[in-house]
């Protein structure tokens, strides 16, 4: 079965098991688990912050982040296709009491610096005011497009402009910036929080960093640790974590698969396949006559799994544990599966 449905169905690699069974360990709540403390000062120094804090999941980093910068009852302004809108069960609402300003930003996924000053509400006696202002990247809903810098920092800086933190939720922020051709610092330079995933196309089997200035990270441990997340030997965890920082270059390699995965399928009558910038190939299978959910049970009878993405799309994320070979068995499978 070659498994399509997502970059987070990746198994750890012997050398992450090994890092696992040899990490040197302590109880992480008292600062004393010299793996994860590592791991912290490994990934706040690669995207260019002060501090970084070790979460099991990436929503907890986008949760913990929103409820540090912001006040209760303040609006945060997010894209109507964002995660963190549409795939975190309200977090934003339950967990920080915000209102939430969805803005369209279009194809890109992001907004204008005109569209974040419109959006803007400055508190007085009526109105809470905007409190924060949420970013993706690469943007999932949109088929992982890589946002350029020049287009994160216009939004950041309308937002700077009238007082208002911003945070990123850059769960494949390499993949953006190994799609660009640019340090994931020129990304993450122009927002004060980001987090990104170990357990996606990096290949960890569980975990996120979250980073910012060290004052954000020392108000986000407590928060992590109002929200259950406050862990104990975790480094089995993070030696993994560690391991996965070095597979940053092995993402073009997911790229280039996605790429000649799209290529592949362009051509079975039905399908409309929309050119991947990173690793996610968004499918629109209305063509076929089939419900996504029918074309998913003949894909599977055909050994490939993927996922349904909105009406009528099918989504298939290229990872580490798909080589080129599984991809030509693919592209073979989905064409039988809908000849």
């Amino acid at each position: 079965m070659i498994d399509l449905r997502s970059d987070t169905v990746t198994k750890p690699d012997d050398e992450m098991r090994e890092a696992a069974a040899g990490a040197a360990v302590g109880d992480d709540v008292y600062g004393e688990d010299p793996t994860v403390n590592e791991l912290e000062d490994r990934a706040a120094e690669a995207v260019g912050k002060e501090a970084a804090l070790f979460v099991p999941t990436g929503t907890m980093g986008n949760q913990v982040a929103a409820r540090v910068h912001t006040d209760r009852g303040q609006e945060a302004v997010v894209e109507r296709e964002s995660h963190v809108y549409k795939w975190e069960l309200g977090g934003f609402a339950q967990h920080s009491g915000l209102q939430l300003r969805p803005v369209d930003g279009g194809s890109r996924g992001v907004p204008t610096g005109e569209q974040v000053r419109e959006a803007y509400v400055a508190e007085d006696v009526h109105r809470p005011g905007t409190g924060l202002l949420s970013l993706e990247n690469t943007h999932n809903s949109k088929g992982g497009v890589a946002i350029d810098p020049e287009r994160i920092g216009a939004a950041a800086a309308a937002a700077r402009d009238l007082g208002v933190p911003v945070h990123l939720d850059g769960a494949r922020v390499f993949n953006a910036a190994t799609a660009l051709d640019v340090s994931v610092t020129e990304i993450t330079d122009h927002v004060d929080s980001v987090m990104f995933c170990l357990s996606k196309g990096l290949g960890a089997p569980i975990g996120s960093m979250l980073a910012g200035s060290e004052a954000f990270v020392e108000e986000a441990r407590r928060t992590r640790k109002l929200f259950g997340g406050g862990m104990r030997q975790v480094g089995v965890v993070a030696g993994p974590g560690l391991r996965a920082l070095e597979n940053v270059s092995d993402l073009a390699t997911d790229h280039e698969n996605a790429r000649a995965l799209a290529e592949g399928i362009a051509d079975v009558e039905g399908l409309s396949v929309q050119e991947p910038e990173t690793n996610i190939v968004l499918a629109d299978v209305s063509g076929t006559g089939l419900e996504p959910d029918d074309v998913l049970d003949r894909l599977e009878d055909r050994g490939v799994r993927a996922t349904p993405f909105g009406p009528g799309t099918v989504r298939f994320c290229t990872h580490r544990d798909v080589d080129r070979e599984d991809v030509e068995r693919a592209v073979e499978g989905v064409s039988g599966a809908l000849a």
